[in-house]
């Protein structure tokens, strides 16, 4: 069943089981600001059993550029694409956000992304690999803290 976000009225629906399910819905309220002010585009998730072919798709791009292997389940899943851009996000259990920027034109822009929840602690996986992470203040979601890395193959 799919979830159209509110930035305005902060909800923890479909978060519940995280240990940080106020902070993720905060950081998932905050991706809804940003894709509703950037591009007038509703923000709609649904639960990752919904979505598996494009959460195997996400996670097939860490494993085959970083060697990235996720613990976490993932709880929700959004598909967007604006302006010409794939830009699924993935919300996980521990309150990590992974998000792909995927230029369909051939050339464009092509990245993969990494946000924590506030009161997240950076994952074992990520740490290992090396990621460094800035901070972003959000009303919303409170310190977010962020990374990303240039995705160099095709899938």
């Amino acid at each position: 069943m799919s979830y159209v976000v509110d930035f305005k009225d902060v909800s923890t629906t479909g978060l519940e089981s995280s240990p940080v399910a106020e902070a993720l819905a905060g950081l998932r309220a905050n991706e809804a600001r940003y894709f509703h002010t950037k591009y007038d585009h509703e923000y709609v998730t649904v639960p990752a059993a919904e979505a598996s072919e494009l959460v195997d798709w996400v996670h097939t791009i860490l494993k085959e550029e970083r060697g990235l292997v996720i613990d976490s389940p993932v709880l929700e899943v959004a598909d967007i694409e604006v302006d010409g851009i794939k830009w699924p996000e993935l919300y996980y259990r521990s309150g990590l956000v992974i998000n792909v920027l995927w230029t369909i034109e051939d050339g464009g822009k092509r990245a993969v992304g990494f946000k924590l929840s506030e009161g997240m602690e950076i994952p074992a996986e990520l740490d290992a690999a090396g990621f460094k992470f800035a901070r972003q203040k959000s009303k919303l979601a409170g310190t977010i803290r962020g990374s990303f890395f240039v995705i160099k193959g095709s899938y």
